[in-house]
């Protein structure tokens, strides 16, 4: 059987090149609504609310608390361990899209770190590589790959489970599924200890970050609006990220309403918009 696995595993990367190959096609030659409009393109609002509602309800019922109930049990040091092992797991997947992307500098610099931190970290439970004052990992990702190749944003869509995301995000989320070089390499159950490690660090991000992501979800006038506002910034600042100096962080204004900027700029208060691209 695992042979059999093992000899289909080329198989599914040509499928998913040639997956990939597609999307770019068919994205590249189409205009992207979002650069002709002054606010998110959000063709799916009505349906998007609706997911949104059924996420904050979720997290309220069983993700916020099981979030904090696993940072209360599970010491730090085992938290911060498992999560340096989760994101060392996705270095392969950078490695590669900063190859599709001709960003040498960075697939490089992430190849160092992951052979750094898999021997001398003893897989990536430990980080000498920042120890050793080596660069941050890049976190390139397929969505930043599309975007590279000049894939447009696409409409403004929220995901169940997932959360907020646009179609270009979307369909690189997918890809990086399963174009991750660790599938075709570790055979099963090891292939799927990065899931686990990845829930695990997602668990403990939401029980440390409670009172930032509260305040988002759960205590804002239209939460709807404050995530989508938070997710399209920090997506942009990624994608822009070394390209310019000017980045307003969406954050500054998480004690108060993250909604409040837009709300100013419908006022005619100066606020630039993060979404003219």
């Amino acid at each position: 059987m695992k042979s059999l696995t093992r000899s289909l595993a080329p198989r599914r990367l040509v499928a998913s090149l040639a997956l990939i190959g597609v999307v770019a096609l068919s994205a590249c030659g189409q205009p992207d609504p979002a650069l002709t409009r002054d606010a998110p393109y959000d063709p799916w609002e009505a349906e998007n609310r609706r997911v949104h509602a059924f996420n904050k309800s979720l997290d309220r019922n069983i993700v916020r608390p099981t979030g904090k109930g696993y940072t209360a049990a599970v010491p730090d040091d085992v938290e911060t361990v498992v999560s340096r092992f989760a994101e060392n797991l996705t270095l392969p997947r950078s490695i590669l899209n900063n190859i599709l992307q001709g960003n040498g500098l960075g697939a490089t610099t992430d190849t160092y770190r992951l052979l750094v931190n898999t021997t001398l970290g003893l897989g990536g439970f430990f980080d000498p590589a920042t120890e050793l004052n080596m660069p941050e990992r890049t976190n390139a990702d397929f969505g930043q790959t599309l975007h590279t190749w000049g894939v447009h944003q696409g409409p403004y869509i929220e995901l169940p489970l997932l959360g907020p995301s646009t179609t270009r995000e979307t369909v690189g989320m997918t890809v990086d599924l399963l174009m991750n070089p660790l599938n075709y390499v570790l055979p099963a159950p090891e292939s799927y200890y990065g899931t686990a490690a990845s829930v695990s660090s997602s668990l403990s991000a939401r029980g440390q970050y409670s009172d930032t992501i509260d305040s988002v979800l759960h205590e804002s006038a239209d939460s709807y609006r404050a995530s989508q506002s938070l997710y399209l910034q920090n997506r942009r600042y990624k994608l822009g990220k070394g390209q310019s100096d000017t980045y307003l962080d969406p954050y500054d204004a998480v004690s108060g309403d993250p909604y409040a900027e837009t709300s100013a700029a419908a006022s005619g208060d100066p606020y630039e918009d993060p979404y003219n691209e």
